[in-house]
């Protein structure tokens, strides 16, 4: 049988897209220069981000078919990971990808978040699952950092961060999956301050693997008297192996075959099955769940970011293949003997292709909003700047996690559309980047339950304050866009878009004040949509500031100009309806019983 076209590496991103977002739309440079970024200037942020580029075609997308044909396997009890993993890993932490952004105390290279996040996104564009490993890791390292002991400091972040100790996140358990405070896990103090963990975890990514010497499961866990439910969940660190070397009563009971993300073991773990298993609690007993809020709000984000990735390598993927790929002639030809032309030339394959661009660039200029008002809330001069910007990163984590893994896989199916009949096989790439999208709606907290945290929480957090932050945000967009001669229009649709959600949220909250959570949060999923259609809308309208600020007319900024203009006027006006609906309450899902399905 001859080799599938699907395991050629083809990973393809675009540089000149990346400097736009982070040079012309976030001006990142204001950063650069100056403390804590002392060290890193434009031409260093553009030399770094080439060589990753370049990285990544070359040693890690090329392993991306090769772990979704072979997937993991149990040997001996430990979990294998597909062909060329181990020697990636060693790669890449030998090229310094994974600790860009580390604190220079970990040997970390101190860049913006900003730029970490251009990493990320070719890590995991080119090979999602592998990049998930290291991704569990820094998010685990991470929530060490910020709050484990010194001595806990000192024994595992620097072995994390420099990847020869892996990290997981162990939340799920088979009775309790996103209700964390059911869970059964128990935790018993040993007299040298150790604690015996005996439980049962499930879906756990990466959790067992042959990459590194020792993982280091952050696990949730009820230690012996605490209260029922979440204020009675601790946070530990359980690695598989004692520092000695010798186990620590961590077994893999099964690896879950999926989907997609084959190349990415997701395991269930037993801890204490032979009943001496030990954990070092992180952190106060009973605060696990807010501990644990740091890494599942930074894996949030990651989520979000692989579905922006996994959409952008299939639009890439997409726009050669239309360019390419002949087919019909013109429509006003009568020439049944004229040259056939690339699809390309057809409107509804540019349609098509003009919605996945949205979604991509929308996407990703959403996500780089959130690194840097990460940035902000860590380096940000005053305690009040950096709240704000804690505020809006808060609440913009939801919407920023949800819109890439939804309105990605759209894009991945259209993907597959401009494809065809080859786009629904594995010879070539599209069909199983559409698998491996379906995960991001699913894991860290599925669409639905982002939608509450949005409506339930964020944005009625101290008041409203992040709302009314995203307003002033939204409005200093809306007159940059004046200023650099944006179409009018265009800037009245993205505030009437910010004010509708404004007084959607203001009456949802009411009936919430009145005691009718049932009414306010029925429209959950309607609201959350509505949210992030406006919110992009707001990214696209930055973006065509930029271009229009840019003063030159080259098919680059034509583009930018059209996508613009694609979702101002073709998906804000979906905000009215979907405003309408959860101002009525429209209930019939809330009246439907379970017998008359």
């Amino acid at each position: 049988m001859s080799k599938p076209i699907a395991t050629i590496n083809r990973y393809k991103a675009d540089l000149r897209e990346i400097y736009f977002l982070l040079f012309e739309q976030f001006r990142v440079g204001e950063l650069l220069g100056k403390a804590p970024f002392d060290a890193w200037g434009e031409d260093e942020v553009r030399q770094s981000l080439a060589e990753c580029y370049r990285w990544v075609k070359e040693v890690s997308g090329p392993l991306n078919a090769t772990g979704d044909v072979e997937g993991c396997k149990i040997e001996g009890g430990t979990v294998i990971t597909p062909t060329g993993f181990k020697e990636a890993w060693k790669k890449l932490y030998e090229a310094g990808w994974k600790s860009i952004a580390v604190h220079a105390e970990y040997n970390g290279a101190g860049a913006p978040h900003s730029v970490q996040l251009v990493v990320e996104e070719f890590l995991s564009g080119a090979n999602t699952a592998f990049t998930m490993y290291s991704g569990l890791t820094f998010g685990a390292a991470e929530v060490i950092e910020s709050f484990g002991t010194p001595e806990q400091k000192a024994l595992f972040c620097p072995r994390m961060y420099g990847g020869t100790w892996a990290g997981t996140m162990c939340l799920t358990e088979p009775q309790a999956g996103s209700d964390v405070g059911s869970s059964r896990s128990t935790a018993t103090k040993n007299p040298d301050g150790t604690y015996s963990i005996k439980g049962t975890k499930i879906f756990i990514s990466a959790g067992d693997h042959d990459l590194t010497e020792n993982i280091v499961h952050l696990t949730l866990a009820r230690i012996e008297g605490a209260p029922a439910g979440i204020k009675g969940v601790s946070l530990f660190a359980i690695p598989k192996k004692r520092i000695d070397g010798t186990d620590n009563d961590c077994s893999c009971a099964g690896v879950f075959h999926k989907m997609g993300w084959r190349g990415l073991p997701s395991i269930a773990l037993n801890f204490g099955e032979c009943g001496d298993c030990r954990g070092w609690l992180v952190g106060e007993a009973g605060k696990g769940i807010g501990y644990m809020f740091q890494m599942m709000n930074a894996a949030r984000l990651m989520v979000g970011l692989n579905g922006v990735s996994t959409a952008s390598a299939a639009y890439y993927e997409s726009v050669e293949y239309a360019k390419t790929r002949p087919q019909g002639r013109p429509l006003q030809s009568r020439d049944a003997q004229a040259p056939q032309v690339p699809i390309v030339e057809h409107a509804d394959v540019r349609r098509m292709l003009l919605r996945q661009k949205c979604i991509v660039e929308g996407g990703l200029a959403l996500l780089a909003q959130c690194a840097w008002y990460s940035d902000l809330a860590a380096h940000a001069q005053g305690a009040e700047e950096r709240h704000r910007a804690q505020l809006l990163l808060d609440l913009l984590t939801p919407v920023a996690k949800t819109f890439p893994a939804e309105r990605g896989f759209e894009s991945n199916a259209l993907a597959v559309q401009v494809h065809g009949g080859y786009g629904y096989t594995s010879e070539y790439l599209p069909e199983a980047w559409l698998r491996d999208q379906k995960l991001n709606t699913l894991h860290e907290g599925t669409s639905g339950i982002q939608s509450l945290d949005l409506l339930g929480r964020k944005v009625v957090a101290e008041g409203g304050a992040a709302l009314l932050a995203l307003s002033e945000e939204i409005e200093a967009t809306a007159r940059r866009a004046a200023a650099a001669g944006v179409e009018p229009a265009w800037i009245e649709a993205v505030r009437a878009a910010i004010k509708t959600v404004g007084e959607v949220t203001m009456h949802l909250a009411q009936l919430g004040l009145s005691g009718d959570k049932e009414g306010m949060l029925l429209h959950s999923s309607d609201y959350l949509e509505l949210f992030s259609t406006a919110v992009v809308g707001w990214m696209w309208l930055a973006q065509a500031a930029a271009a229009r600020e840019a003063r030159r007319d080259e098919p680059f900024y034509r583009g930018k100009l059209a996508a613009a203009q694609h979702f101002i006027k073709a998906e804000l006006p979906r905000i009215a309806h979907l405003g309408e609906l959860c101002r009525t309450g429209e209930d019939s899902y809330a009246r439907l019983r379970p017998e008359w399905l």
